[in-house]
């Protein structure tokens, strides 16, 4: 059979522009490996290479003669990118199979079922259920007796047997060959590059703002952590496999030598450090065969607190430059609340650690959880703070919290009156929720602290300006003062950057507005 998968887009080409061609379609080379070994062609289309009228006209075009539709979603714009891919499918091609996945359709099966857009959504890990689903289209046999899947049956969501999570041992290899990597490769190199968004910063030995070639990986699955407000622990039931260190770097070599040079790898795991010999064993992996490559991943607080100092130390020594943090709070009982073994002011000693090997960290907090007293925010924002003024190369990223649906900090929302959107496209419009709050119950002079805390922040890392003039200086002092009061420098500042603009004809990034606002 000829079976179709659609790469959802990242991002909203129309309000954020491009986003970064390192995000390779993963989710969809993962699952094609297993159709294809049987013999099945399969065709993968990526939105984020195209606009998305043309993204989706490719997937029709590709759809005459095929049986098998299938495509994802995390959260945001590419779970409305794939539902509108979808109702175009079943419109033209109505006795296609479509199938959904991703965490979004794992955690909210009805809004895909409901209107029959989709036959079936695969919950959770994929793999092994888009594999038998195939089988049963090909035999004609009920989809009923596949485990892991969410059907419409009777006007209601019909869950069948659960589907345990497997290692990677038991999966074959994704299948790399689907792609042409050239565009990828075109694309990040292309003097815009550095406007993408979604885009890493590049490794110190390229440059922040110089262009790059990178890819993504998945060298794990799931995350052991029981986070409140992340769908995680209900969608993975907190088990965590991982590829052993030997493997991914067999890959990398593998893939260097099928794509050519490659400057960054940017893991796409929930959580990459759980196990520190693992970890160990791939930055000095990377040593000892000589692979010179920046990598970025996801790692929790409690790791680098507990990992020793060797492990750190071969981590910054292999290329590890990027670290992304989920701090989450700075407030001890919202802490607990979280569920994270986070403890008195380790998020802060965690940074540090960081900081002074040269990774630089992204560290995200988060304020607005469900009952969270003022106190627990403005705890959050200043730990925030006294983490930039510790680690001015790192930043720290203040987001205002959004109700998740498959959490239990969802249904606390619920009960306090969060009124989700009622489609998927709705839900695509707030993906961005680290501009806009998704849940007004964050007080207007909490907000405003956060907004400042951004503006200074931005300053003091000199991401504005990139250079240390009056404002900046005026910035660090407010930071090391705890001093947001009566600010008239951060409107003023504002008019005059954009006079400098006018005057430098447009010179300066338009980025840096981005990275302004994003903090």
């Amino acid at each position: 059979m000829k079976i179709v998968l659609y790469q959802p887009q990242q991002t909203n080409k129309v309000k954020y522009g491009q986003s970064n061609l390192d995000l390779i379609p993963l989710e969809m080379m993962h699952i094609a490996a297993l159709p294809k070994r049987d013999g099945h062609e399969v065709v993968i289309v990526d939105g984020s290479l195209y606009d998305q009228e043309e993204a989706h006209n490719r997937v029709l075009q590709e759809l005459e003669g095929a049986k098998v539709f299938g495509t994802t979603g995390i959260l945001g714009w590419m779970v409305s990118d794939a539902y509108t891919c979808g109702e175009k499918v079943k419109a033209r091609f109505p006795d296609v199979a479509r199938f959904a996945g991703g965490w979004f359709a794992s955690v909210m099966p009805e809004l895909y079922l409901r209107a029959g857009v989709f036959t079936a959504v695969c919950k959770g890990q994929g793999e092994l259920a888009f594999h038998e689903m195939v089988q049963a289209i090909e035999s004609g046999a009920d989809l009923e007796g596949i485990p892991g899947l969410a059907l419409w049956r009777d006007g209601e969501v019909f869950h069948t047997e659960h589907r345990p999570v497997v290692g990677f041992d038991e999966l074959p290899d994704p299948a790399w060959d689907l792609i042409d990597f050239t565009p990828y490769r075109e694309g990040q190199m292309s003097a815009d590059s550095v406007n993408h968004h979604v885009r890493m910063p590049g490794p110190p030995w390229i440059g922040r703002r110089k262009p790059y070639v990178g890819f993504t990986y998945f060298s794990s699955f799931g995350c052991p952590e029981p986070c409140t407000f992340c769908c995680s622990p209900e969608v993975t039931f907190r088990r965590w496999k991982a590829k052993p260190a030997e493997k991914i770097l067999d890959d990398f070599e593998m893939l260097m030598d099928r794509w050519g040079p490659v400057d960054v790898v940017r893991f796409h795991d929930a959580n990459f450090g759980v196990a520190q010999k693992r970890t160990r064993a791939f930055a000095e992996g990377l040593l000892n065969r000589g692979i010179r490559i920046g990598w970025n991943a996801f790692i929790e607080t409690y790791s680098v607190c507990h990992y020793d100092e060797a492990t750190l130390d071969a981590c910054a020594a292999s290329g590890y430059y990027v670290a992304e943090v989920g701090a989450e709070t700075g407030h001890p009982e919202t802490m607990k609340r979280v569920g994270k073994p986070i403890k008195g002011d380790e998020n802060y000693e965690a940074a540090a650690r960081l900081h002074d090997r040269d990774i630089r960290a992204s560290i995200t907090y988060i304020i607005g959880f469900p009952n969270e007293p003022e106190e627990s925010m403005v705890a959050t924002i200043d730990q925030a703070r006294r983490v930039q003024l510790r680690c001015p190369k790192s930043s720290t990223h203040v987001l205002p919290f959004r109700p998740i649906p498959g959490t239990s900090m969802y249904r606390e929302a619920l009960e306090l009156g969060f009124k989700p959107p009622q489609d998927v496209h709705a839900w695509g419009d707030i993906g961005e929720y680290h501009l806009d709050q998704t849940w007004n119950v964050i007080p207007e002079r909490i907000l405003r602290m956060r907004a400042l805390h951004n503006h200074y922040t931005s300053l003091y890392k000199g991401i504005v300006r990139e250079r240390r003039g009056l404002f900046e200086k005026l910035a660090e002092w407010r930071l090391r003062r705890d001093n947001f009061t009566f600010p008239v420098d951060a409107p003023l500042f504002m008019l005059v950057h954009k006079l400098e603009q006018k005057l430098l004809g447009g010179r300066e990034n338009k980025r840096d507005l981005v990275e302004q606002a994003l903090g």
